[in-house]
């Protein structure tokens, strides 16, 4: 028996990107073994761009090795699963405007600011994330490999 194709339409692929909160970044650390940590993200256009401090080890291993693994899931039943697993390269960008603007992107979709996300206008995200800006740097997933799943389209079979 042929297995169902239960890979993601590009649309359904982008809403689920769009949607979902929690990235799974693995990078590969100086001794060779991978660096899995879960991190907020945005998406610009079709790309996923999370930040972190400049001196954060993420953005080291980065620097010396620019590939990386992302994955976004959710589901608690195998029923349920759905995901996109994402191999390519970060670029990264350390313009401490960009990475400002990216602050605010974020506090939009995450509670940053208060218990609930928040659009902050250019004054009140100057003055709440402006100082931290310098010191962190964002890194832009650019795809070279991307695999999705959505088991809802199983119909509860295997």
């Amino acid at each position: 028996m042929v297995r169902k194709d239960i890979t993601m339409t590009p649309a359904k692929l982008q809403s689920f990107l769009d949607e979902e909160r929690i990235l799974q970044v693995a990078t590969i650390g100086p001794n060779g073994w991978p660096h899995l940590v879960p991190m907020w993200y945005v998406m610009e256009g079709d790309r996923i761009v999370f930040r972190s401090f400049t001196r954060s080890q993420k953005i080291a291993n980065l620097r010396r090795d620019p590939r990386l693994t992302v994955v976004v899931e959710r589901g608690d039943a195998y029923a349920d699963l759905q995901g996109v697993m994402i191999k390519g390269r970060a670029r990264l960008e350390g313009d401490p405007g960009y990475v400002l603007d990216l602050y605010g992107k974020m506090a939009a979709k995450y509670p940053m600011v208060g218990d609930a996300p928040a659009v902050l206008e250019p004054e009140a995200l100057e003055a709440t994330f402006g100082r931290y800006a310098a010191k962190n740097t964002a890194a832009i997933v650019k795809p070279e490999h991307v695999v999705s799943w959505d088991h809802t389209k199983l119909g509860g079979a295997y």
